[in-house]
């Protein structure tokens, strides 16, 4: 798909957080690549490449679910979803000191009610309906680190490319779980492959 406009993202998907998702964006062009969170080359990338990335997961989330954002980085897609979809209880996860103070930069700025933790999956505590992970790690590696966080019926969305098919290959999923691929094809929004594993038990 051809670049996604900032009009369109925020008509279809931002309507009451115009001012929030701008200024978010803006943030991101400016010292999310002067701290080294976003590559120095993806500053016109915004809003195509980033934020319109992170869009169609919100699509798989039942309403008011509590979500986890594993080693979120810059925010992505934590920030994106919160301001989406402002009924998640969202939390983001992050092992980096650095990365944790510009995301309380973000969070204070906006005045965004997310909950901020330091730390790694596999040492975290808590229970969430929702555990996402954008370019963490492969799913093999990602899918033990993070099941003792989800609730009962809960759901590990992994945003993928085309590694989605080899990576679910290579995984062992419990007896417990129940994984697929889903494409995303979201008028206004580019597409989308998530590996959705949904814990049955």
């Amino acid at each position: 798909m051809s670049d996604v406009s900032r009009e369109t993202l925020i008509a279809r998907f931002f309507t009451e957080r115009e001012r929030e998702i701008s200024r978010y964006a803006e943030i991101l062009a400016t010292l999310g690549i002067e701290r080294g969170l976003i590559g120095p080359r993806e500053g016109d990338r915004i809003w195509d490449r980033h934020i319109a990335n992170c869009v169609p997961v919100a699509s798989l989330m039942p309403k008011d679910s509590s979500v986890i954002d594993i080693g979120s980085g810059a925010g992505l897609p934590g920030i994106v979803l919160a301001l989406t979809r402002p009924d998640l209880k969202v939390t983001l996860l992050e092992p980096l000191q650095r990365r944790i103070d510009f995301l309380q930069e973000v969070v204070d700025e906006l005045e965004l009610p997310i909950t901020l933790i330091r730390g790694r999956a596999e040492t975290t505590k808590g229970s969430f309906n929702i555990v996402t992970a954008r370019a963490v790690a492969p799913l093999p590696k990602l899918l033990p680190l993070v099941w003792h966080l989800l609730a009962p019926n809960g759901a590990v969305l992994a945003m993928k490319g085309d590694s989605a098919e080899s990576e679910l290959a290579l995984t062992k999923v419990k007896k417990s779980g129940k994984a697929e691929i889903i494409s995303l094809d979201i008028e206004g929004l580019p597409k989308a492959r998530v590996i959705q594993v949904r814990k049955t038990g």
